[in-house]
């Protein structure tokens, strides 16, 4: 990452002498790295780019008198510089001062010198390659001083201190196969195996008594389950980004970013928990043309309890993953959103079940459990708005975040009426409906995170050059696009190459967790070589489909001033869980029709 800058000081050749302009040149070359570098290039308000643009008197003079480190914009006592910048983005950065005297002698002496600042991230290389000749000044009548060359280069840094030129290195986000394969492949096992309990569970529960008599609680499955996409992913997403661009380096900037990001989900997960409910009472009471009050208070105080208590340890799990991501140098976007959903299907699952059980239990005995539990709730919410309001992150999401949960939430709703519907004709379907769903959530929700910190890294909301990154890509160029470094810096080559290794875990994936269920001798299929084909068939071409609608989806919000870090990742995971569960039916209505050799595909 370069950038080019042109300066110019020019002063009245005075009677100084050659100390002082040694003096001056020093100031301009080595003592003033530390200010001038950094204020050029990172508009530091102590260094010497404010110094040479607007005057700046701090320790100007002291850095051509003695090469104080802070800026030496003003020249010596009697020949004071005033400079100026102008960027054009070429590769380097490069700077014209004028000031001193004997420019031939000075391009001689000087041209070699090179001096580097290194810290933190980035480091500034500084050189001075040429002294032109001193020309007329049209408004003094005099001799104008002459112009010094001057060229930066902003490294990756290490912390060190060099003397000397060093060699550009490759961009930062220059990441290979095999470091973005190693860095998500692990989380998406471990998350894997808690889709796979989540599918036990899943298998186990559906013949419990609360489940046959209240149907209605299948059709919150989804839309319960759908919660990690619509607020954990979200909120991973969200913090991963936040942490890239260094706003959660200090202990008091994690404290406000996790405390209100965490109130903030608390306060979506109670509106979306009991919209949740709502739905599946409303599509049951279609479904059976009736609506028991019983029943709809159970399945509100369930789904809130579940939503809360899931979004909140969660919540916890997420803010922990990302802090220490950062402590080990991997990047939070490749395995922050795949652990909150490691958890997050089995914690969903067997909250909704052992919490509808008790309650269903309470039924014409303590019929007040229920109403209390959704007041109680109902009043918290003012509380959690309180909080996520301070902090300005979450106070944006807080007015405008809402819509892409909200209809999340009815999509992933629609898959739990299919599935609802699936369940009663093939009871085998349920213990693959969390893996599906998961396997595809989870890689989808890597590489919106990836996107939306790349974008937010390049440009503020909605500044996007669509001649340059259109928004609209081929599928060739989606999954095939090739990357140097031209396309890294418009990111379309490692996105490309993202896809590429997320589609490569995704046949592997799948055969470790249904051999794992089936080991665990669960559910009602068995797994013929037919099943497996068509199965693994219905689960790429789902991934498949999800890869290449994040990057229109994502940069389409882009382009549209939406951030993607809180919209995104909803809709498509929401998208799919529906496009799962109905391909999944699909298949099992597929393999019914032309025969497994075993009858207990539909058993």
């Amino acid at each position: 990452m370069t950038s080019a800058a042109r300066q110019h000081a020019h002063g009245p050749q005075g009677p100084h002498h050659q100390g002082a302009h040694q003096g001056n040149l020093q100031g301009h070359l080595q003592g003033s790295v530390q200010g001038n570098a950094l204020g050029n290039a990172h508009g530091n308000a102590h260094g010497n780019a404010l110094g040479n643009a607007h005057g700046n008197a701090l320790g100007n003079a002291q850095g051509n008198a003695h090469g104080n480190a802070h800026g030496n914009a003003q020249g010596n006592a009697h020949a004071p510089p005033a400079c100026s910048c102008e960027s054009s983005g070429d590769g380097t950065h490069a700077g014209v001062c004028t000031g001193g005297h004997g420019p031939a002698a000075l391009k001689g002496r000087y041209s070699q010198l090179g001096s580097t600042m290194a810290g933190g991230d980035e480091s500034v290389e500084l050189t001075l390659v040429d002294a032109l000749e001193g020309v007329a000044d049209s408004e003094g009548g005099g001799k104008r001083l002459p112009d010094v060359v001057v060229e930066t280069k902003i490294l990756p840094g290490n912390g060190i201190v060099h003397d000397g030129p060093i060699p550009l290195q490759d961009p930062p986000n220059m990441e290979t196969y095999f470091s973005i394969a190693i860095q998500v492949f692990i989380p998406f096992l471990i998350a894997g195996f808690g889709m796979v309990g989540a599918g036990l569970v899943l298998d186990a529960v559906q013949h419990w008594g609360v489940f046959e008599e209240i149907t209605e609680i299948v059709i919150l499955v989804p839309a319960l389950l759908g919660l990690k996409g619509n607020l954990e992913m979200t909120l991973a997403s969200r913090l991963s980004t936040q942490a890239n661009l260094g706003h959660m380096d200090t202990s008091r900037q994690q404290w406000s970013m996790i405390v209100s990001n965490l109130t903030l989900i608390q306060c979506q997960a109670t509106v979306v928990g009991f919209l949740g409910s709502v739905v599946a009472i409303v599509m049951g009471g279609l479904k059976s043309h009736s609506v028991e009050l019983d029943h709809a208070l159970l399945l509100c105080a369930s789904s809130l309890v579940t939503a809360s208590i899931a979004s909140f340890v969660l919540g916890l799990i997420t803010a922990a993953v990302i802090v220490f991501s950062r402590h080990c140098n991997i990047n939070p976007d490749n395995v922050a959103t795949p652990i909150a959903a490691s958890l997050g299907d089995i914690t969903s699952l067997s909250l909704l079940s052992y919490v509808s059980t008790e309650l269903y239990y309470c039924i014409g005995k303590q019929d007040w459990v229920a109403p209390l539990i959704i007041m109680t709730y109902i009043t918290l919410v003012p509380l959690w708005v309180y909080i996520a309001q301070k902090n300005k992150q979450t106070r944006e999401v807080l007015y405008t975040g809402w819509t892409p949960v909200v209809l999340a939430m009815m999509i992933s709703s629609v898959g739990g009426l299919i599935l609802d519907y699936m369940v009663s004709r093939f009871e085998g379907i349920a213990v693959f409906q969390p893996v599906i769903n998961g396997v595809g959530g989870n890689l989808v929700a890597v590489q919106a995170s990836r996107i939306s910190t790349s974008l937010h890294r390049h440009g503020p909301v909605g500044d996007l050059d669509t001649h340059r990154d259109p928004i609209f890509i081929t599928p060739v160029a989606g999954f095939f696009g090739k990357a140097n470094i031209e396309e890294e810096r418009k990111m379309k080559g490692t996105h490309s190459r993202t896809t590429r290794v997320l589609m490569s875990m995704v046949v592997p994936g799948h055969l470790i967790f249904i051999y794992t269920i089936k080991y665990m001798k669960a559910g009602h299929t068995s797994m013929t070589p037919m099943f497996v084909v068509i199965y693994l068939c219905v689960a790429v071409m789902q991934v498949a489909v999800l890869l290449y609608l994040a990057y229109i989806i994502i940069h389409w919000m882009w382009k549209r001033g939406i951030d993607p870090d809180n919209s995104a990742i909803p809709y498509l995971t929401s998208m799919g869980d529906l496009l799962g569960i109905s391909l999944l039916a699909v298949a099992f209505q597929f393999l019914y029709l032309v025969g497994d050799g075993d009858l207990d595909v539909g058993d």
